[in-house]
């Protein structure tokens, strides 16, 4: 099977420029391709890691991917899918941003011996010509085709202001400059970049009279629409130090059944067929799926032995055992007790486990907290000093969140 009919059984593609010629240039040539990534963070997200895994399928199949990383277009941010213009970075930050990411993106792709190239459109983007780069380019855009696209017509309606309307044309200029530097024919990115994408597939038939082409994969979303990577904390990030590898594992032992399949199939290397079996799982049977789920993708972004630490530990809570060095952990300090004892509110908001008192109240009223084993049924409940005897409690929300609060050693 070519790459492109694994992406398509991986139900991974979403729109295309032109189908049979695409299908064509990736089963039979070895093409040149690039996604470009926004410093928007100083870490790559599990949004991310769908283009990541595209990228990788791709090289296996010996294409070359371009990682190019936005040093210009992050000076701007990309108003797709935003209501409100995103915050201005500082060219510092964004440089910080840029290193994280490559780091990052170091560790999922073979960057070795040409097998993939990093770049940064700050290296043409920033030195532009203004005048000349909209006589040379600005020329070839329609604004009121601009404003009918899908990421800017989201925007009119709030207040879409002329610094964000020149994202498109810096986007399309890559395309561009990419193709000139390295024979690059193909730009991928998520389902939300169909627009910007076309842009430059448009400017490079206009300018330069040649053909290239766009592809677009489906955004990570639940069966019900709604984007994944997301908890109560914020987003499911891939620095370990932002979201614990087991903190990252047990996002995707929670996953609902109805996405556990999907989900498998797009940030899995497990090949169809066993994927298939899988798929025949019903009821209890599918937290073998998940666990496998879980599994694979803490593989890929933390290392197997990161991987079997998150499953050993979640393994042990989930059969009652006592396995908590992995477990993700909160340190109290003594001024977060009062008279000796801590709110189980404070206590929620304080671990994240709640993001508000009233929140966390809520929690309480619905039976979905126990600390130690223990079910609290009153709001107004607090834990004393006495029971962090051995050093810690555990909190427990719902059936699947755990989390370890510590007492500050001395304290």
């Amino acid at each position: 099977m070519g790459v492109f009919d694994e992406l398509q059984a991986r139900g991974m593609i979403a729109q295309m420029t032109d189908e049979e010629k695409i299908r064509d240039l990736l089963n039979n040539q070895k093409t040149v391709f690039y996604i470009g990534f926004d410093p928007t963070a100083d870490s790559l997200h599990v949004g991310h890691f769908v283009q990541i895994m595209v990228m990788a399928h791709m090289q296996r199949a010996g294409h070359v991917p371009i990682a190019l990383f936005g040093g210009g277009t992050g000076m701007i941010g990309d108003p797709s899918g935003k209501t409100d213009m995103r915050k201005m970075l500082t060219k510092e930050e964004i440089d910080h941003n840029i290193a994280c990411f490559q780091k990052q993106m170091s560790a999922l792709i073979d960057f070795s011996d040409g097998k993939a190239i990093m770049a940064n459109n700050g290296d043409w983007l920033l030195n532009l010509n203004y005048v000349e780069f909209l006589r040379e380019v600005g020329v070839h855009f329609s604004v009121n085709r601009m404003l009918a696209a899908e990421c800017y017509k989201q925007r009119l309606e709030r207040g879409l202001s002329f610094f964000e309307l020149n994202y498109m044309l810096m986007q399309s200029y890559d395309f561009l400059e990419l193709n000139h530097r390295y024979g690059c024919m193909l730009e991928l990115g998520g389902d939300d970049q169909w627009s910007n994408i076309i842009g430059g597939v448009e400017l490079m038939r206009r300018k330069e009279a040649k053909e290239v082409f766009g592809m677009t994969f489906t955004l990570l979303t639940t069966s019900e629409g709604k984007k994944m990577g997301k908890t109560e904390k914020g987003a499911v990030w891939l620095d370990p130090e932002k979201t614990s590898p087991y903190e990252f594992y047990q996002y995707w032992r929670n996953v609902e059944d109805a996405d556990v399949i999907r989900c498998l199939k797009i940030l899995t290397f497990l090949p169809l067929d066993q994927i298939n079996e899988l798929q025949k799982l019903e009821g209890s049977a599918l937290n073998r799926a998940k666990e496998i789920l879980a599994f694979e993708v803490t593989k890929l972004i933390h290392g197997e032995a990161e991987a079997q630490k998150a499953q050993d530990t979640a393994r042990a809570l989930f059969g009652g055992g006592d396995n908590l060095e992995n477990m993700p952990c909160t340190e109290l300090q003594k001024e977060d007790f009062v008279d000796g004892a801590i709110s189980v509110l404070d206590l929620l908001v304080k671990t994240g486990l709640a993001s508000s008192k009233g929140e966390a109240r809520r929690l309480v009223n619905q039976g979905g907290v126990s600390v130690d084993d223990g079910k609290i049924s009153d709001p107004m409940q607090a834990i004393s000093v006495d029971a962090f005897e051995k050093g810690y409690v555990v909190i427990r929300k719902g059936k699947k969140v755990f989390h370890k609060a510590q007492l500050k050693q001395g304290e």
